[in-house]
């Protein structure tokens, strides 16, 4: 039996989160390598400048489709898989990839809440649940519905190290007298993936349902140099992740390379969750 090829030619992919830092990279990287990509983001605002991108790259309009998608709310999850199953006819993969992250880059800074765990507020934390848990489990529901209904599917989750390990604290002091914090409610919220990853892959096991995660940290995006210090120190490579290193892993899932792979969690993360 010869081994699968990793191509992901023709296949239909669903990104959640599409037009953020890792869905748009992955989005972009199937979209090269021949897939139908369904490009789903709650907003949409940059999808002209996504289309003028890809049209730049060569990518014809009939080969994916931009659509608005709010995960929380199951009426909207209902009809992207209608409209993916109106334009392309099948649904081969799914990538659970949009959540709330508290991040330390350029454009997230501002957005990260200082609050130690026992002040933190409650608030944040039901609306990252609200994302990060319910939402990934509407969006599978929505997606299982037509996998059934073809007979195959693919589901790939996106975890975190902060799912597998508890956030090293000391990473985000940067010797300015202002202690900073990676928040509980990224940590809540993403640690059910790698479980809801192994309950997919064995309820589906029986109906060509496949589920897998990819364990991602530390993706290199205008970071400050107090952060990328400590982060060099902590992280065994001694660097954080290019986007560009998430393709290979990704399409590796989302191919039938990995058929006989389900319930895994694949480490992405320069040996970080090795020590």
């Amino acid at each position: 039996m010869e081994n699968n090829p990793i191509s992901i030619k023709d296949k239909v992919i669903l990104v959640t989160g599409a037009l953020g830092l890792i869905g748009k990279e992955i989005s972009y990287s199937f979209l090269k390598q021949g897939a139908k990509v369904i490009l789903a983001d709650l907003n949409i605002e940059k999808a002209s400048f996504v289309q003028e991108e890809l049209s730049a790259f060569g990518i014809l309009e009939n080969e994916y489709l931009i659509c608005k998608l709010d995960i929380t709310q199951e009426t909207s999850a209902t009809e992207v898989v209608e409209a993916i199953i109106k334009k392309f006819g099948k649904l081969d993969v799914l990538i659970n990839n949009a959540a709330i992250d508290a991040k330390f880059d350029k454009e997230g800074t501002s957005k990260v809440n200082q609050s130690r765990f026992e002040n933190y507020p409650i608030d944040l934390l039901r609306k990252s649940v609200e994302v990060n848990l319910t939402g990934t489990v509407i969006m599978t529901q929505a997606a299982c519905r037509q996998m059934l209904k073809q007979g195959h599917g693919n589901i790939i989750n996106v975890a975190s190290t902060y799912s597998v390990v508890a956030p090293n604290q000391n990473l985000y002091d940067f010797g300015q007298g202002t202690q900073n914090f990676k928040p509980i409610d990224y940590i809540a919220s993403k640690s059910f993936i790698p479980n809801y990853t192994r309950y997919l892959a064995t309820f589906y096991a029986g109906e060509n349902i496949r589920c897998n995660a990819i364990v991602p940290h530390g993706i290199l995006n205008g970071h400050e140099e107090p952060f990328l210090i400590n982060f060099s120190k902590m992280s065994p490579l001694g660097r954080m992740c290019n986007r560009e290193e998430l393709n290979g892993p990704f399409t590796f899932l989302a191919s039938d390379a990995s058929s006989y792979m389900t319930g895994s969690v694949l480490m992405v993360d320069g040996g970080w969750t090795a020590w």
